[in-house]
């Protein structure tokens, strides 16, 4: 019978080994970073919305070449976080999105001024981690296609509130 953990499987990775992997590359190994980066987090961020952690800082590499998480440094390698849900989409600009309403482009050095209110919240968490740090936002309905159909690692580092769902009151 299959244990929780290998029912939370994405990528190839259990929860507890994308946990690991955050913590290890992005977090120095300290659990505390962590907990105070997702303080930092849910301190901004509207009432009820998930965050999710994408990418290599997830996987330990590049999805696009499979270089190594700070392959090209100490820093080097960005944090791309997803805040989930409706009132976390409506922080984006109407030109901020690929799919308007529903999944924004990352507020990022490329793109930034496409969510001003996230502005501070995106500084302050680059310069308590190192990095540059990425944040987007989309409905439930992109993470669950990403995670499950598409099978793309995310770790949940902030559960969205119950009772909650995209689209509804």
């Amino acid at each position: 019978m299959p244990t929780e953990a290998q029912n939370n499987c994405q990528g190839g990775l259990t929860d507890e080994e994308k946990r690991a992997n955050v913590l290890r590359l992005a977090f120095g190994g300290d659990p505390e970073r962590l907990e105070q980066f997702c303080r930092v987090i849910r301190q901004e961020i509207p009432d009820g919305t998930g965050v999710v952690l994408r990418g290599s800082a997830v996987t330990g590499h590049r999805w696009k070449d499979g270089a190594t998480f700070d392959s090209e440094g100490p820093g080097t390698s960005d944090l791309d976080l997803t805040l989930v849900g409706e009132e976390a989409v409506a922080l984006f600009k109407p030109s901020g999105f690929f799919v308007p309403g529903i999944h924004s482009r990352p507020l990022s050095d490329d793109d930034p001024d496409i969510a001003p209110s996230l502005i501070p919240l995106r500084e302050a968490l680059m310069v308590m981690t190192g990095r540059p740090v990425n944040i987007q936002a989309s409905r439930e309905v992109v993470i669950q296609l990403r995670g499950g159909l598409l099978d793309q690692p995310y770790l949940t580092l902030i559960e969205k509130a119950p009772g909650l769902r995209s689209g509804h009151a």
